[in-house]
């Protein structure tokens, strides 16, 4: 165990830079040891968050159909993980087939739909699969396939010096560790995640890991969007929680200042401490609106389904799209026929009775190829 305020992040390494340049990067100290944090706020925060994890665990086993809902928090969370890496799709955008996206802004789309792809093919693996590197380069991979970034090893681990801020290796904010040193951080680092034994609560190892990640910053591109979705994967492994319901992307994102400045603190003051308040902060408030969101959900589907029962023999058929649409809000005729196995002519029929009740919204203006969303659904995600 550690002493008080003897905690230690890590230690400076020097090196040259295409053999010119001298600079030092970053080792970071062993994690797989036991943490004692000397902040009192710690433990209250912590069972705080705790407590309203509880709560919104309650409502993934309780609403019916929750795999529906949670589809659009995974959208979500691609969307707001890919902004903060300068990826520019909105949620009207990001629920739009390909070919509805223009040109010039398919490559951030395909962005957030390859973190879809890898976040929810990484919680399928999980079954079989413990958290590993394995899966993180498994995810990576898909993560960069066919984007920026593509050509930089994808699922791979670095094989050279990379650097966080400034133009250039001299001007970074941040060098993290030395390729030569990345085999010993990763194993420590896996050992760590696998380590049921160590005496500490299960939210200090997350955001320790989630720090650790960050810190070692083992790929040549998107670490970022692998640490925020290792968090999800490990509160799920960690039977935290029974569905990946929550994601702090967007609260990183809103509070983006205090979470580089939290990270840093720990490298430059050997503090932790300040790291574990700021992620258990997170954990709250995301916590406290996720049960908000779901709230809002259940109330406006009651309000949907009293709608549906006045379309008479087709309401068995709405009820069916309207499951559906709550994975993806956006359909056109074919999408439909398609997903409910009718006719085109049918299709067209249910959705202009749904747009007349007002659940569906035609958002293209066009006569022909039209769009319709679910836009009150929709914009309870784009707040």
């Amino acid at each position: 165990m550690q002493e008080k305020n003897k905690y230690q992040a890590g230690n400076l390494q020097k090196h040259f830079f295409n053999k010119e340049y001298e600079y030092e990067s970053f080792l970071p100290s062993p994690v797989n040891i036991p943490y004692q944090w000397n902040d009192k706020r710690i433990p209250v925060l912590l069972e705080e968050a705790m407590g309203l994890l509880g709560g919104l665990n309650a409502y993934s086993v309780l609403v019916p159909d929750v795999d529906f809902f949670i589809a659009m928090h995974v959208r979500n969370e691609a969307l707001k993980s890919s902004r903060i890496e300068g990826t520019i799709t909105e949620m009207d955008e990001a629920i739009l087939p390909e070919e509805e996206i223009s040109p010039e802004k398919r490559n951030d789309w395909i962005e957030v739909q390859n973190y879809i792809k890898a976040l929810n093919t990484s919680i399928e693996k999980l079954e079989e699969l413990p958290i590993s590197m394995r899966l993180l380069k498994d995810a990576h991979k898909m993560l960069l396939s066919g984007v920026r970034g593509e050509h930089k090893c994808p699922g791979q681990i670095r094989k050279s010096q990379n650097w966080i801020g400034g133009t250039n290796i001299k001007t970074a904010s941040f060098i993290p560790p030395h390729p030569d040193n990345l085999p010993e951080v990763i194993k420590d680092f896996e050992l760590f995640l696998h380590n049921r034994h160590l005496v500490m609560p299960q939210l200090i190892q997350i955001a320790i890991a989630h720090y650790q990640f960050e810190t070692i910053h083992p790929f040549s591109d998107g670490n970022g969007r692998i640490g925020r979705l290792l968090i999800t994967l490990q509160l799920v492994d960690l039977r935290i929680l029974k569905k990946p319901t929550l994601y702090l992307s967007d609260f990183f994102e809103r509070n983006k200042g205090q979470y580089y400045d939290g990270l840093t603190f720990v490298r430059t003051q050997n503090n932790m401490d300040q790291w574990l308040i700021y992620f258990l902060s997170a954990i709250i408030e995301t916590s406290k609106n996720g049960k908000e969101l779901f709230e809002k959900i259940i109330a406006l589907r009651a309000r949907y389904e009293q709608s549906i029962m006045g379309l008479g023999r087709r309401a068995k058929l709405a009820h069916r799209l309207l499951l559906k649409l709550f994975s993806n809000p956006a359909t056109n005729n074919a999408r439909a026929a398609e997903m409910l196995g009718i006719s085109i002519n049918s299709a067209n029929r249910l959705i202009n009775e749904l747009a007349k009740v007002e659940i569906l919204k035609e958002v293209t203006g066009f006569s022909r190829n039209r769009i319709f969303v679910l836009t009150d659904y929709l914009n309870l995600f784009k707040k």
